[in-house]
């Protein structure tokens, strides 16, 4: 795995406005829990250090593949996201269906509530609406099955309650292949298919800074395809680097022929003229930074290893 670490904090500091008494809340915007006891053990794990949890009733429903009706799972989302007696609003695990109901949000409601909100893969489509729509910033980070594990990944725990304490933060990793780069700009992104689903809607950011990006069992050539139509399109020339986090697994296909995602990487830097860097420790795999959606970051690449800045909450 590739290594990666932070600064700005010590693993287990503690949340800046003290964890005690600290509120967040739990909804599922998209795909049903296959097990819903996995909440129950996020709720332990906050409770054990002194926050309060409420957890949204799309947690424990099932409507076809979402959780609950789009009604439901959209008035959850609403709620929690301006409640000022709320600190922190995650999301309950990824999937599919929150493109179904962003018409119906309130995103300047939501930023003027300046809540925390997290998620990651689908989750994407919250984060690159609410920026396109009303300039908010949120965060991609851990769901809460991330913290229903049996052990959670220190590092993915660690970033988490360090970025909430706010402060200027490091994520350092290796870059191998990466050439040398400075870039400063809006940090945004998430996952790839939902980056590329949003193209052509008023829910995609026109931002122009450092985009990252990470998919899971997506084949190279699929990989390949969506990067070929954000470069295409604009998205890649607008940016000033982009950072590629986990795709693992990237499923081999039978006529792939020694096609794979090193060679997706290698022609995206031929064709393109933005840095491509490698080995952000973010996707859909345990260990994860928390990252900023909609804030100004700073990243230099020098010697094979990555470093990338921003300000916390």
């Amino acid at each position: 795995m590739t290594s990666a670490m932070t600064s700005g904090m010590a693993l287990g500091m503690t949340f800046g406005m003290t964890e005690a008494g600290a509120a967040i809340a739990f909804v599922a915007p998209s795909g049903f829990l296959p097990d819903p006891s996995t909440i129950d053990r996020s709720a332990r794990f906050f409770t054990r250090r002194g926050w309060r949890v409420q957890s949204g009733d799309s947690c424990f429903e099932r409507h076809l593949r979402f959780a609950g009706p789009d009604e439901l799972r959209c008035t959850e989302l609403q709620r929690f996201a301006t409640d000022r007696n709320i600190d922190v609003v995650m999301a309950a695990r990824g999937g599919y269906g929150l493109t179904r109901f962003l018409d119906r949000l309130d995103f300047a409601a939501i930023r003027r509530a300046e809540r925390f909100i997290v998620g990651y893969s689908d989750f994407t489509a919250f984060n690159l609406a609410l920026l396109a729509q009303a300039g908010g910033a949120s965060w991609q980070g851990p769901s809460s099955l991330d913290f229903a594990a049996e052990s959670p990944d220190e590092y993915t725990v660690g970033h988490f309650f360090g970025v909430l304490q706010g402060g200027r933060h490091t994520v350092e990793f290796a870059a191998e292949g990466s050439a040398d780069c400075e870039a400063r700009g809006t940090l945004w992104g998430g996952n790839l298919a939902l980056v590329c689903a949003l193209l052509g809607t008023p829910y995609m950011p026109r931002s122009r800074g450092i985009l990252f990006l990470e998919d899971v069992n997506e084949p190279a050539y699929c990989i390949e395809r969506m990067l070929l139509q954000l470069l295409q399109a604009g998205v890649l020339a607008r940016q000033r680097a982009v950072l590629l986090g986990a795709f693992a697994p990237v499923p081999p296909q039978a006529n792939d022929n020694g096609f794979d995602l090193a060679q997706v990487v290698a022609h995206l830097r031929a064709v393109g003229t933005t840095p491509i860097v490698s080995g952000l420790p973010f996707g859909h795999v345990p260990r994860k930074a928390t990252l900023p959606v909609g804030k100004v970051a700073r990243l230099a690449v020098a010697g094979g290893r990555a470093r990338l800045e921003f300000q916390g909450a």
